[in-house]
């Protein structure tokens, strides 16, 4: 008998370190209910169909497949994103990017690049929050800007657009009060890339070049050209890359130079304001 209860308690997810949420993620959505129906309503059977999906949706997840790219939806802030697999997972780490760049401006109208933008998360999270600023996102692929534009529309932001631009390309004669990105950062022969989600996960979101620096170099070197007077860059990088990336920040010439730690004490941030070009 396939009741809610039979299928939480004997679904087999061998390599999940989450096995009981990821099996509660799955069943609520195929049942279109949310996961504390699942233990209101433990005694209910799936329709046959209902079953197929469950079935179907826990055997991509037994091959490694990434919930989110399952589920078609990832949480990011306080948002629901559409995801896709043409674009990275948004991750917990990465909204200390954006409560930092809250903390950088006043709640006054600025304008605000996220470079790489994939579904849009720090762009559409930062326009949630602050309705004065006018949110531009960008990515070279033109699947990712899509779908950051579908995520827009459903959830009715007119402060975010975003458009296709391989970093800075087609942004010649723009200028931002605050730069933002979460650019790709790991290392070619970096083991992590052959376990878990980031198996499915497009290596041209991942990858950097040897050391894993080679897009915040090319940021940090052509962001000055694109920031106003005294404007913030922000970027992600790599758990041990913050030492290296503060070097790169001094070196172009930025002030106020430094770096934030992730909820995991990584300093998983670094920031710096340029003054003049």
């Amino acid at each position: 008998m396939a009741t809610i209860e039979f299928l939480l308690n004997h679904a087999e997810l061998p390599d999940s370190p989450t096995l009981r949420l990821d099996v509660e993620l799955l069943l609520a959505h195929v049942l279109g209910k949310s996961r504390s129906y699942l233990h209101t309503w433990p005694e209910r059977e799936l329709e046959a169909q209902q079953l197929e999906r469950f079935q179907a949706a826990l055997v991509r997840r037994q091959a490694g497949e990434p919930v989110a790219y399952i589920l078609g939806q990832q949480g990011f802030w306080s948002l629901q994103l559409e995801v896709a697999a043409h674009t990275l997972i948004p991750r917990p780490d990465t909204e200390l990017l954006v409560e930092t760049a809250l903390a950088s401006l006043p709640a006054t109208p600025a304008r605000l690049l996220d470079l790489g933008t994939g579904s849009g998360a720090i762009a559409l999270a930062l326009a949630s929050e602050r309705s004065a600023w006018r949110v531009t996102g960008v990515d070279r692929i033109t699947e990712a800007v899509a779908l950051a534009e579908r995520n827009r529309a459903r959830l009715k932001l007119t402060n975010a657009n975003f458009i296709e631009s391989h970093w800075f390309s087609a942004l010649v004669g723009q200028r931002y009060q605050l730069i933002v990105s979460n650019p790709p950062y790991i290392a070619a022969d970096d083991r992590h890339l052959a376990q878990g989600d980031v198996r499915f996960e497009p290596s041209s979101a991942l990858v950097a070049g040897a050391d894993g620096l080679d897009d915040i170099r090319l940021i940090i070197e052509q962001a000055p050209g694109y920031l106003e007077a005294g404007g913030w860059l922000l970027l992600e990088h790599g758990f041990d890359q913050a030492a290296a990336v503060r070097e790169l920040f001094c070196e172009r010439g930025f002030s106020a130079v430094q770096s934030r730690r992730d909820l995991g004490s990584h300093e998983r941030i670094s920031l710096g304001r340029f003054d003049n070009e």
